[in-house]
């Protein structure tokens, strides 16, 4: 197993060896969630598009729900791991994998259920909602195979294994890619095929993840007689992970609420919506594996109590962070229409002219989520979730609210700007809330 320990050793090289695989591993997500895009786009047409494009936020709500609950079981036992405490660390999984499956089965059912009046709330046209409910209740359908492959996946990165993840996550995506192409692109089975094949494909993913924990890394592997549910770290677990997934959830209510306040505007500025998202994700992924990697570096370290290593690492990261988004967002700038070009045909030349319009924008304004993903991946690794919650909510209320003011008026640009607003909003709460721990710290003495 590649577990990584990173109290000793080179910052910049712990940093990239574990930021690098999950990049790799997420922008081959993308890539899949792309060419998904693509595909139900060019072989289904605009309106199987919007119908995922209106689908997506909320069904991005409940799965990254889930992917924050296993978010905030990563930091424990990131955490325990570094202190040494491995029989505090499989209570931990033990207890984060009974609860979560326990949640996810439940989840399923209520989603299921409320599906079409989620979508009916948010003003779906009639021509695509029925293929929206469909598209999403199939979705909910997969839920216990993604809290199962994020839960491993979550458990290996906090060893500092990412390789191993990105593995089944490649896997999983060519798969998911191959069905697509058959079932949507060559029998024109529409969008409801793609919902099912993403469904297959996670469930691949996660019977991978467990079937390489058990036999591969002893310290991963639970036997039955360790399957208990500490009632203790049950406590902690929900404290860090309800902080954690309130995070990501406020993150696609708000998504879903700019949705709602897009889809006024016609099919065609829907379409170019989920298009522009695509892209969006592409850029943000990246920041969001950094912020991730700073993360388990600075649990790991305040576990061994390493506080002045921790500063020294969170210096590197801001650093990637910001080459990072400078990079993203020369490329953005310069390849805005043919991005576009590459979801929709020239005949909806009306839709792609708007994410044109959109990206141009974006393009000025990447910086700025790789400055908030970077000081979100120190208070995480803080055990600070509240705060990293609590700036999230910040950013999507005056987001949505700068959505709703704009929207009407600006049109498309409007989003871009609302973007903006609420950037700027989180990194106003932010910062003060940083200079502080960081005057803190750099008065406490290093644990050698």
């Amino acid at each position: 197993m590649a577990a990584k320990n990173m109290t000793d050793g080179n910052i910049t090289k712990h940093l990239l060896s574990f930021a690098l695989p999950m990049i790799l591993g997420n922008l081959f997500q993308l890539t899949y969630n792309a060419v998904d895009s693509i595909i139900v786009g060019r072989f289904a047409g605009e309106n199987a598009l919007a119908s995922v494009g209106t689908a997506n936020p909320v069904m991005n709500i409940v799965i990254f729900f889930i992917v924050g609950i296993c978010t905030g079981a990563s930091v424990l036992l990131s955490e325990f791991y570094g202190s040494g405490n491995m029989e505090k660390f499989k209570r931990e999984l033990s207890t984060s994998m009974i609860a979560g499956v326990l949640f996810s089965v439940l989840m399923t059912g209520i989603c299921i259920l409320l599906a079409k009046p989620i979508l009916i709330l948010l003003r779906t046209p009639d021509e695509i909602l029925a293929d929206s409910v469909k598209y999403l209740q199939v979705i909910f359908l997969g839920l216990i195979f993604t809290f199962l492959y994020n839960i491993f996946a979550a458990s290996l990165r906090s060893v500092g294994d990412t390789k191993t993840p990105l593995l089944f996550l490649m896997i999983s995506s060519v798969l998911n890619g191959v069905l697509d192409l058959f079932f949507v692109g060559y029998l024109k089975m529409g969008v409801v095929a793609a919902a099912y094949t993403t469904v297959f494909a996670e469930a691949v993913s996660a019977i991978c993840c467990v079937i390489y924990v058990w036999y591969k890394v002893p310290v991963l592997r639970l036997k039955m007689q360790e399957m208990v549910m500490d009632r203790i770290l049950l406590v902690k677990t929900i404290r860090f992970s309800w902080a954690s997934a309130m995070q990501q959830t406020t993150l696609y209510i708000g998504k879903v609420l700019i949705q709602g306040a897009v889809n006024p505007l016609g099919v065609e500025s829907i379409a170019a919506f989920n298009a522009v998202n695509r892209v969006d994700d592409f850029a943000f992924t990246p920041e969001q594996s950094i912020g991730a990697g700073i993360t388990t570096f600075v649990a790991q370290n305040r576990g061994a109590n390493k506080k002045q290593r921790i500063l020294k690492g969170v210096r590197v990261g801001m650093l990637l962070e910001n080459i990072y988004g400078i990079i993203i967002g020369v490329i953005v700038l310069i390849f805005a229409k043919p991005i576009m070009s590459l979801f929709l045909s020239t005949e909806e030349s009306k839709s792609i002219a708007l994410g044109a319009l959109y990206l141009t924008y974006m393009a000025f304004l990447y910086i700025l989520p790789a400055n908030t993903n970077g000081i979100q991946g120190f208070f995480r690794g803080m055990g600070q979730m509240n705060i990293t919650w609590q700036s999230t909510f910040v950013q999507m209320l005056f987001r949505v609210l700068f959505a709703y003011l704009l929207i009407p008026h600006l049109g498309f640009s409007g989003i871009a700007l609302a973007c903006f607003g609420g950037w700027a909003a989180m990194l106003i709460y932010e910062v003060p809330k940083l200079i502080k721990w960081v005057k803190e710290m750099k008065n406490q003495p290093e644990n050698i």
